[in-house]
């Protein structure tokens, strides 16, 4: 979807599309670094960004939504915590090299030309020692799980997300498991989860 699909998206519920709380996986990686400049790319109303603004960290925010940057922007008032945000499309987006402590690409999903060079911005934005956590749909969520994009050509593997993050070591690549609740009881989403760091 481009922008304004997103911006309708956004505007058509009355609350967040999304809940307050923080990316399961974010929580697990980043809750333990010591604060410092984050960068949360396609942040949509910002719930990442807030929890670690309010966490200590110096962060970024940026989204090509107007709409969806208007709500983090209240929702980071209504928590006390300051975000620069951004209006952008990732696509010709170039944050400063080697400039964030972390780095999040949290449910991205571009045709694969496009990602891999928003990925291989997100690796050369990450600062020595810093940390980048990229997060998406797994192209096995197709037939083994619940939601996200059903066009093949979104979902990119564990391995192709690594290989795109280039100059960084991976510390972890998988797809993983996550419950959701459904009309017809809980299933699982599958996930492809990477980290990867400059040492």
């Amino acid at each position: 979807m481009d922008s304004s699909a997103w911006d309708a998206r956004y505007a058509s519920t009355p609350g967040l599309l999304w809940n307050s709380e923080p990316n399961r996986y974010v929580a697990e990686e980043l809750a333990d670094l010591p604060p410092g400049r984050a960068l949360d790319l396609a942040a949509g109303e910002g719930r990442n960004a807030v929890w670690l603004a309010a966490r200590g960290w110096d962060v970024t925010a940026v989204d090509f939504s107007r709409v969806a940057i208007e709500r983090g922007q209240r929702f980071a008032a209504e928590r006390g915590t300051t975000v620069e945000w951004i209006i952008a499309d990732l696509r010709g987006y170039q944050p400063p090299a080697r400039a964030y402590d972390a780095v999040l690409v949290i449910y991205l999903h571009l045709p694969a030309q496009d990602q891999t060079r928003v990925l291989a911005n997100a690796a050369a934005a990450v600062a020595p020692g810093g940390t980048v956590l990229v997060v998406g749909h797994d192209p096995s969520n197709l037939t083994e799980g619940v939601g996200g994009p059903q066009d093949p050509d979104l979902l990119h593997s564990p391995e192709m997300i690594a290989n795109a993050l280039s100059g960084l070591e991976i510390t972890r690549a998988e797809t993983t498991r996550r419950p959701v609740a459904t009309d017809e009881g809980t299933r699982d989403a599958l996930d492809a989860v990477v980290v990867g760091v400059r040492r």
